[in-house]
């Protein structure tokens, strides 16, 4: 393991182990038990996922991890997407914290089967997120353009303009079937527009600042959905 690799690990450390605090507090707190074996399956899943996302990058492109750890609100350069970070944030932690008080006064009553379809659904959004970066090493986390960055139009890139964003939104429907709470999909009325905004915001930049990113929207006409949008 090289300097940079051992940088980065000994960086994302910490903040993961944060993380999976702030998650069980999401998770648990809500519902006033720790006996949901819908969200303890959960959080295996989704940190077993996404810490086998950076350990790989981390170990083949570094420069993507870095890009990645460049996130949030305070990370946007445009006053919009600052706003819509926000908004996204907090749409996030409602499908977190819903399902717990979900649980908790019974507004659902969704069958155990469930739950492993939207584990399932979130596993094929981590697989999205994998295959993503492994085709645009450039996919950061914040909008931005970096010096000769090319424009990707290649892989999933071919069928839909932006595919993180699409795993991004099977994640959103995911995460209230594996928490047993069908009742949180009624999160994504808002959220939808909101991801939508970001993405037509998102392309409005790239159209003015990537060069030869118009032609590729002109090429590639969906933007999420194949035959959708």
């Amino acid at each position: 393991m090289d300097g940079r690799m051992r940088t980065l690990l000994r960086h994302a450390l910490p903040g993961q182990a944060a993380f999976v605090l702030f998650l069980g507090m999401c998770l648990f707190a809500p519902a006033g038990t720790l006996a949901r074996w819908q969200a303890w399956l959960f959080i295996a899943v989704f940190i077993g996922a996404s810490d086998a996302l950076g350990v790989y990058f981390v170990k083949h492109d570094p420069a993507l991890i870095e890009r990645r750890r460049r996130a949030g609100p305070t990370a946007e350069m445009e006053p919009a997407q600052k706003i819509i970070m926000v908004v996204i944030r907090i749409g996030f932690l409602a499908l977190l914290v819903v399902p717990g008080f979900d649980h908790r006064w019974h507004w659902s009553a969704s069958p155990p089967w469930l739950a492993f379809v939207g584990e399932a659904g979130a596993i094929l959004s981590f697989v999205v997120f994998f295959v993503v970066m492994k085709q645009n090493s450039y996919a950061a986390a914040s909008i931005t353009v970096e010096a000769d960055q090319p424009v990707v139009s290649t892989g999933l890139y071919a069928a839909i303009r932006h595919p993180m964003y699409a795993g991004g939104l099977l994640l959103m429907i995911a995460i209230p079937l594996a928490l047993a709470s069908t009742w949180t999909l009624l999160t994504l009325v808002s959220a939808v527009p909101v991801l939508a905004w970001r993405v037509l915001d998102e392309e409005r930049f790239l159209m003015a600042n990537l060069p030869g990113y118009a032609n590729y929207c002109r090429r590639v006409r969906y933007r999420l959905i194949p035959g959708v949008w």
